[in-house]
């Protein structure tokens, strides 16, 4: 597994090329990428610009983003799925072959069984597209009590769930996004992380929780650095993807203001000392 650079969670807002030198400056294995600005690369340079300048930096692909409308009204969802082939082989011929996306853990308008029926219709040919293309795809869970409470119906907010809802896409190729936070809301043990395996694990998210606040009072987009509040077991989590020989991206999602109002190099610099930190506690070495 290697430190991988996010831009977006962090608040900073820069072009792929300068994404890729933040990374670098700042001692990053990875970086994610958005596949929509990697097509107009592509479409103005050629594929090979992009290929060369993360080859070059030696930086891995963490995941490129899922711009798909799997939500939205049907004419939007078969539009994107239309447009959804190309971008997948753009992201196979670069070797970036990680994508994700979350599952919304409630609803005002499904039932469970009615939202199980929806996902399994509005994912199932993605997962498909993805799978022929040879990319892995990525489920998350979203753990907060107090996100289910805002809404009608409850839905998957489980890692057992997310697992269950990636085995019935039927693809073989669909497994998790692991977040500590959503383990730590939805009082899962990181121990449970020991019983997947590195194919099951497609990327990983680290943070910690606000200090102050039990697991079912957290809040989804109030979220710290790893190794802040010590709230959530970083250093078992780290054991855990270790001991499965996870060799994908670990990326800082914290969701803090605190971070946000930082200057982008004093962000990133933040964020990879929290990196650095986690493995330490953990008795890693990247």
């Amino acid at each position: 597994m290697f430190p991988n650079f996010s831009p977006g969670p962090l608040g900073i807002n820069v072009t792929f090329s300068e994404a890729v030198q933040m990374a670098v400056r700042h001692g990053f294995g990875g970086l994610d990428v958005s596949i929509a600005e990697l097509q107009q690369i592509a479409a103005a340079q050629g594929a090979d610009a992009i290929g060369e300048q993360m080859a070059q930096s030696g930086l891995q692909f963490g995941i490129w983003t899922f711009p798909f409308p799997y939500r939205a009204e049907e004419d939007s969802w078969r539009q994107g799925l239309a447009e959804f082939p190309a971008r997948a082989e753009l992201a196979r011929s670069l070797g970036a072959v990680r994508t994700s996306t979350f599952i919304a853990p409630a609803d005002d308008e499904r039932t469970w069984e009615e939202n199980y029926e929806f996902h399994l219709t509005r994912l199932r040919p993605v997962a498909r597209i993805l799978a022929d293309h040879g990319i892995r795809f990525g489920l998350e869970w979203v753990g907060p009590k107090t996100l289910r409470d805002e809404k009608k119906y409850p839905f998957i907010h489980t890692m057992k769930g997310a697992q269950q809802l990636a085995a019935d896409l039927g693809t073989g190729e669909v497994g998790l996004l692991v977040d500590i936070f959503h383990l730590f809301t939805s009082h899962t043990d990181v121990s449970e992380v020991r019983n997947l395996t590195n194919k099951q694990v497609v990327n990983v998210h680290v943070n910690d929780a606000v200090a102050g606040r039990s697991a079912d009072e957290q809040i989804d987009f109030e979220r710290t650095l790893p190794a802040e509040t010590g709230l959530t077991d970083i250093a078992g989590f780290l054991q855990a993807l270790d001991a499965i020989g996870y060799d994908g991206p670990v990326t800082v999602e914290p969701f803090s203001q605190r971070i946000r109002d930082l200057a982008p190099e004093d962000a990133a610099q933040a964020t990879a000392d929290s990196l650095n930190r986690s493995w330490q506690l953990a008795g890693l070495s990247q």
